[in-house]
């Protein structure tokens, strides 16, 4: 670094236009760049959507036995069981426990019917739960029931449900909150987005 003329070449070659850099690795930041604008949109919404799904739970589960109750009368009216709130209430009936056990017409006309337990647990449900749950059906000789919990299922439940010749349905507290998303139950609709494109049938004309 002594000598002048070398201090000039190492500044020649640190002020010379480098080699184009090689491509950087993806990363996740980078994808997002990618992406295109309905991609975007389309993650955007998922994320909020699981976000709100997390919320509703939490909400559940701060709140007393009572209201679990309404809420699944009130989704399974959504959803268009019951036919009407008085039906569906003086069929359902507290539990000690925080759920509810009762029938629900599946239909307005009352054809057939469900038998719907709940439990707002934190535990995951077991086979024990599903074979009490099953009992009680053969007792009503009922052939259909949902089960619905704020938890989830045991891996054992989910097999001994495929097992009997009953017809049941697991609910899961995951799949609960994006039930009350789709049916609008306990949510309230905040922005609506609205995609459209160019019509190809109209510029075809002519």
């Amino acid at each position: 670094m002594q000598f002048p003329k070398y201090q000039a070449w190492r500044k020649a070659v640190s002020e010379a236009v480098p080699y184009p850099p090689p491509t950087p690795t993806p990363t996740p930041d980078n994808e997002e760049e990618q992406l295109s604008p309905e991609e975007a949109i389309a993650n955007g919404y998922a994320t909020l959507r699981a976000n709100l799904a997390a919320e509703l739970l939490e909400r559940i589960m701060a709140k007393p036995s009572g209201f679990f109750e309404k809420l699944v009368v009130d989704l399974l009216l959504a959803m268009g069981y019951g036919g009407s709130r008085a039906e569906a209430g003086t069929v359902t009936k507290a539990s000690g426990d925080g759920g509810i056990d009762g029938v629900i017409n599946e239909d307005r006309l009352g054809l057939d019917a469900v038998y719907v337990q709940a439990k707002r647990w934190e535990g995951n449900v077991g086979v024990g739960s599903l074979r009490e749950f099953v009992g009680s059906l053969s007792a009503h000789k009922a052939h259909k029931g949902i089960f619905i919990t704020t938890s989830d299922f045991a891996p054992g439940a989910r097999e001994f449900v495929h097992q009997v010749s009953h017809k049941i349905v697991l609910i899961n507290g995951q799949r609960l909150a994006e039930l009350m998303i789709d049916y609008g139950v306990g949510v309230s609709t905040r922005e609506t987005y609205v995609l459209k494109r160019a019509d190809e049938d109209y510029f075809a004309e002519g």
